[in-house]
């Protein structure tokens, strides 16, 4: 019988690491996407077990994709006890929204001042199609689209501003931001001209008019969470 030295099994080793790095990234991004739509409740126990049968993988790209989710805010996990979809609460929705609107009005003036044509058409396009799908945007099919070119459009306006570390932020702040808002909203009427919100902080972005539009973006991120917290019941 043949051995595989150490030699040969470094090779195999290395080559295993990035397929269960991308499939902890696809786990993750699963689990994300489930539980910013609410189709995972907060504080739903999140058991090993079926997860495990669900996604059909092996402990390691299921763990690493728990970890990952708990780094960010989305899961708790509990010693002895597995991992939960993170609680909500209006004291932290309070906080996501002011941070969120200092972080994406700095970012936004970094953009309007860096940014050059090819980020003007960015944000252009994703004004555009978003515009398009709003009248739509309660329709299941479409629904999902809307979501898509929503955070498209948010970090377009951003993407000029030259600093990675700040996107990051202010990206994580985004998502929480849309799970309390879909969570929220999704069985109220929306009485904003929402799309209007939208075509302003574009015009001013371009005009390269950053007092208003950081003063727009906020108004917007604020105006929203008003109106989840005025709907949250807790």
């Amino acid at each position: 019988m043949e051995r595989t030295s150490r030699s040969d099994a470094r090779p195999q080793a290395a080559a295993e690491a990035p397929a269960a790095a991308t499939l902890a990234t696809a786990i993750c991004d699963r689990i994300r996407g489930d539980i910013l739509a609410g189709k995972r409740k907060p504080g739903g126990r999140l058991r090993l077990e079926s997860l495990k049968d669900e996604f059909a993988v092996s402990w390691s790209p299921l763990r690493e994709a728990l970890q990952r989710l708990s780094a960010e805010g989305l899961v708790l996990a509990e010693e002895q006890r597995g991992y939960r979809v993170a609680p909500v609460s209006r004291s932290q929705l309070a906080e996501v929204i002011r941070l969120r609107a200092t972080l994406e009005s700095m970012a936004l003036q970094a953009s309007i001042e860096n940014g050059d044509d090819a980020w003007e058409a960015q944000v252009l396009a994703a004004q555009h199609r978003l515009g398009k799908l709003e009248s739509r945007r309660n329709q299941a099919p479409l629904a999902e689209e809307w979501e898509r070119w929503h955070r498209h459009f948010h970090q377009s306006l951003i993407e000029g501003c030259g600093m990675p570390t700040l996107l990051q932020f202010c990206s994580l702040l985004h998502d929480m931001n849309d799970r309390y808002r879909r969570l929220f909203l999704s069985a109220h009427k929306f009485d904003r001209d929402v799309a209007g919100e939208h075509r302003a902080i574009t015009d001013a972005a371009l005009a390269r008019n950053a007092a208003k539009a950081c003063r727009l973006l906020e108004a917007h991120i604020q105006r929203t969470g008003r109106n989840i917290l005025q709907s949250m019941r807790l």
